[in-house]
């Protein structure tokens, strides 16, 4: 066992030298704190999982022209309002990087506008994965976050998850 402390001296002078050893053991392991690695499979795409209300997406982003595939079809065909396209190119001009990603995305579950979303979600993690630098602006605009919303159940006895029948005195 270690030496006991008999004075009250002795226990100032342990608590101060285990301070200062804590001290100078954490500086270092502060101002080294690990870097972000850019995370790329052997065909060079970053690949993340976004989501948004019941529909997931599957998403895999790689250096290219700006070409957005979701589900094997075209943006335009698959998300037909200007809206939800606008929903997904936000990412891009957060970061700044328009035009230079092609995405390939696979989406199931919920309806189109949760759909969008996250397929949102996962490019904006698939491009902080590829180059980490980009994370900065795309946590400011907070599109790292996952949106955790869904529709309440509905419950028994009521009319829908809170609303209850309507009462008839007579």
């Amino acid at each position: 066992m270690a030496d006991q402390i008999k004075s009250l001296d002795a226990l100032k002078d342990a608590v101060a030298g285990a301070a200062a050893a804590q001290a100078a053991a954490s500086t270092p392991a502060a101002a080294e704190a690990a870097p972000r690695v850019a995370q790329r499979d052997s065909l060079g795409r970053a690949y993340a999982t976004g989501k948004r209300k019941d529909a997931v997406a599957r998403v895999w982003i790689r250096p290219g022209t700006g070409k957005v595939i979701v589900n094997g079809k075209d943006i335009n065909a698959y998300f037909a309002r200007p809206v939800l396209q606008m929903i997904l190119r936000q990412p891009f001009q957060v970061a700044n990087v328009e035009g230079q990603f092609d995405v390939m995305a696979t989406v199931a579950g919920g309806g189109l506008s949760g759909q969008a979303g996250a397929v949102k979600h996962g490019i904006s993690k698939a491009l902080q994965l590829y180059e980490p630098a980009l994370r900065g602006a795309l946590k400011a605009a907070g599109f790292l976050t996952r949106d955790s919303r869904v529709v309440e159940r509905k419950k028994y006895g009521k009319r829908k998850a809170r609303r209850s029948f309507q009462f008839s005195k007579r």
